[in-house]
């Protein structure tokens, strides 16, 4: 396992669990003693974790963001039900923007069979799928917003994307999003893309957000839009019923998809 992906999966066992062993370590990845002091070590020096004695505990604070190669492997169920809910929400001839996000992109997965849309994104992920996906010849136009390329991530931040996504006024804008809470309402942890996901908010006919239930009850960092401003969320069925249902009580749209789905 390369050295980068295996630390982002030790801050991501940390995340769950609050804490991890120097032995644990050994035994997950077959590395050496060695090897594991020094993984928690670089961390700690990033301020990423806190090293205690035989290994280390969270020291995450709401500013940070699990890198998209890691959220991409996580709840990959959910995020697909409800990318195939969502792209049912998109009607040929439509515009429409993708945030970027690992559930975004599973909705992008689920453009094949539309006609005549016009996407416009700041992900180059997406973007790369669209590509390969859509029929831009004929039957599609795409539209890539540009900017300063967040390396982890792929997405597209700065005045750039700020200024494209203000210059068009699409249809339907699909939005990921850190965390949803009845007291916070949306927030996420990148300022940046923060500010990109104000815009899309500002700009779009109707503002959907797609969410796994693990962002229910969340607050990240920044703030992006109180609940009100959103129309529609589409979630998984492990989404908090009462959750659920306070957030439909605002006025919302609330479309749950199978969590179960394959």
């Amino acid at each position: 396992m390369l050295n980068e992906t295996r630390k982002n999966s030790i801050l991501e066992h940390i995340a769950e669990n609050g804490t991890i062993k120097i032995q644990e370590i050994c035994n997950m990845f077959g590395v050496s003693d060695m090897t594991a002091r020094r993984d928690l070590n670089d961390l700690d020096r990033k301020g990423l974790v806190r090293r205690i004695h035989g290994g280390a505990v969270a020291n995450l604070g709401r500013s940070y963001e699990p890198p998209f190669q890691t959220r991409s492997s996580k709840n990959k169920n959910r995020k697909k039900a409800i990318g195939e809910k969502a792209a049912e929400l998109i009607y040929d001839g439509d515009s429409i923007s993708l945030d970027v996000g690992t559930t975004t992109l599973e909705v992008a997965r689920k453009l094949a069979d539309k006609h005549n849309l016009t996407v416009l994104t700041n992900c180059l992920q997406i973007a790369n799928l669209l590509v390969g996906t859509l029929n831009l010849e004929v039957d599609a136009r795409l539209i890539i917003t540009g900017g300063i390329v967040r390396p982890r991530e792929l997405s597209m931040i700065g005045n750039i994307p700020e200024d494209v996504y203000r210059n068009y006024h699409t249809d339907k804008a699909f939005i990921g999003i850190g965390g949803i809470s009845l007291e916070n309402g949306l927030t996420e942890y990148n300022i940046e893309d923060s500010q990109i996901k104000k815009v899309l908010f500002q700009n779009s006919l109707e503002k959907i957000v797609v969410a796994d239930s693990s962002k229910f009850g969340v607050t990240t960092f920044n703030n992006v839009a109180p609940l009100e401003s959103v129309d529609t969320i589409v979630t998984d069925s492990d989404a908090p019923p009462y959750l659920v249902e306070a957030i439909k009580n605002l006025g919302i749209n609330v479309i749950l998809a199978d969590s179960k789905i394959k």
